[in-house]
């Protein structure tokens, strides 16, 4: 176990803080609409009070308790003159998802990458649809949008992608995806795969030291950008660019950015099932 004498963590603490609140201040305006980056806190269910709670992660403690706020938090323990995680607590509370997660993320990663799915995903969403899921037009109109599903092959391995698509779209899916398939079915070249290590890291809660919490909120945004940009909605207005996955320039560029991404996530992924796994020999070890 590292202690962290009250000169680093407060240091650490507060960088965190300001860090969190520069990335709230960039990508989350309550009060208005944004069609990219309302999803990192509506469809993930983070809230800035989550963003700024700097956590040591799993194996760090921190001296002078009494000036710690980590005193009054869920899952921690005070000893003495020291704070730490209550791994007895949260693996009896946790470790049950904590299993899983580790589960589907060794799995993401064993699984061959794929880098073929060109984002379809998106369109697939609208095809055949009198609806649209943002207040944006579409880039190719409905009737184009719906051509570009009948002339590609959907080939989405990603199941809460795939749970959006109209009932039109869903047989033309190379799978038909199930909930109870997800750990079997999940691959690290997806772009959501990417995307949810936020949500994985941000359910692991105090496992997960704070600063890579915020490395998976940037790669996140990142990860959105391209979702957005590569989908039939026309992000121009808010300062976005087009990738234009229906010709053969717009999915060498998706498939360079894809792997740019799955290069980015791959040590944060990593890095996130280490944790698990210490907490999990910490745990049987108390």
């Amino acid at each position: 176990m590292d202690v962290l004498d009250p000169s680093e963590w407060r240091a650490r603490m507060a960088a965190h803080e300001t860090r969190a609140d520069e990335l709230l201040a960039t990508y989350r305006h309550p009060g208005t609409k944004h069609p990219i980056f309302d999803f990192l806190f509506n469809y993930y269910p983070v809230r800035p009070k989550h963003l700024r709670q700097w956590h040591p992660g799993v194996g760090t403690s921190l001296a002078d308790a009494p000036s710690a706020p980590h005193t009054t938090w869920r899952d921690y323990a005070t000893d003495g003159d020291v704070v730490a995680l209550d791994l007895s607590a949260f693996w009896a509370r946790r470790g049950e998802s904590m299993e899983h997660i580790q589960r589907l993320l060794i799995n993401s990663e064993a699984n061959p990458s794929r880098f073929e799915c060109f984002g379809l995903h998106e369109w697939a969403m609208l095809y055949k649809s009198e609806e649209s899921r943002h207040d944006l037009p579409l880039r190719l109109g409905q009737t184009g949008t719906d051509e570009v599903v009948e002339t590609h092959r959907i080939r989405c391995s990603h199941y809460d992608a795939f749970r959006f698509f109209t009932p039109p779209a869903r047989p033309l899916n190379l799978t038909v995806l199930e909930r109870k398939d997800q750990v079997h079915t999940e691959q690290a070249g997806c772009v959501h795969a990417t995307m949810d290590l936020y949500k994985w890291a941000w359910k692991m809660g105090p496992l997960v030291p704070g600063e890579l919490f915020l490395n998976t909120l940037e790669l996140a945004v990142d990860a959105r950008i391209l979702d957005m940009e590569a989908s039939p909605y026309d992000c121009r207005k808010l300062g976005f660019s087009v990738v234009a996955i229906e010709t053969p320039d717009g999915k060498a560029e998706y498939v360079r950015r894809q792997r740019n991404l799955a290069a980015r996530a791959k040590p944060l992924r990593s890095r996130l099932v280490v944790l698990i796994e210490e907490a999990k020999r910490a745990n049987l070890n108390s």
